[in-house]
């Protein structure tokens, strides 16, 4: 059984947005034409407490970009995001998700990130992600979202590390590029990790 696995598609992370990634609207279009070919969809949904600790602003003195220890992990400081009911968490107006649709929230935790959609990122918890996947019988994964460089890495890293068969899907897909190169070099990390790289849509018929 295949499903697809809509990655933080999300406002803040479109232009306009708190954090907005470069064309990161332009994979809302790719989701849509894709969703109609899985049997399943599953989406990740960033859920931040306005205090999280990612946030440069819980920082006094850093700025967004800035690396710094949060409770033993190295994590980089983003412009506050996600933040729970408020416009930039919801996900893009244009998606058109079906009602069956299984959606997961992550970041809810002000003391730890999560980028992947499995797992904060320490590992400590779980989002219950991959179980509601296995108990749909779910064995493959298509992957696309944002941003390329951060959830959706570490969400296809972890999915390998659980036992599926992963395709990223690089057409819906946009990075981050803190550093120039960034995307493509994520890109690469998920392909020696076992993930599949599909660069065109019909790679999934």
């Amino acid at each position: 059984m295949r499903a697809l696995l809509l990655v933080d598609l999300q406002l803040d992370f479109m232009p306009g947005g708190a954090l907005a990634v470069r064309d990161g609207d332009t994979t809302v279009a790719v989701a849509n034409a894709l969703m109609p070919r899985f049997a399943h969809v599953a989406c990740t949904q960033d859920w931040h407490p306005a205090d999280h600790g990612s946030f440069a602003s819980q920082h006094p003195g850093r700025k967004p970009g800035e690396v710094v220890d949060l409770h033993g992990l190295q994590q980089v400081l983003w412009p506050d995001h996600c933040v729970q009911d408020t416009a930039g968490a919801r996900f893009h107006p244009d998606l058109r998700l079906p009602a069956d649709a299984i959606v997961f929230a992550k970041g809810q935790d002000r003391t730890v990130d999560s980028y992947s959609g499995f797992f904060d990122n320490g590992r400590r918890n779980a989002t219950g992600l991959g179980d509601a996947l296995r108990a749909r019988g779910v064995r493959d994964l298509a992957v696309l979202g944002l941003a390329t460089d951060y959830c959706v890495l570490f969400t296809a890293l972890d999915a390998v590390d659980l036992g599926f068969a992963v395709t990223l899907v690089v057409a819906g897909c946009r990075a981050v590029d803190l550093a120039p190169g960034d995307g493509d070099r994520a890109i690469e990390r998920m392909r020696t990790a076992g993930v599949r790289i599909a660069t065109e849509l019909g790679e999934l018929a």
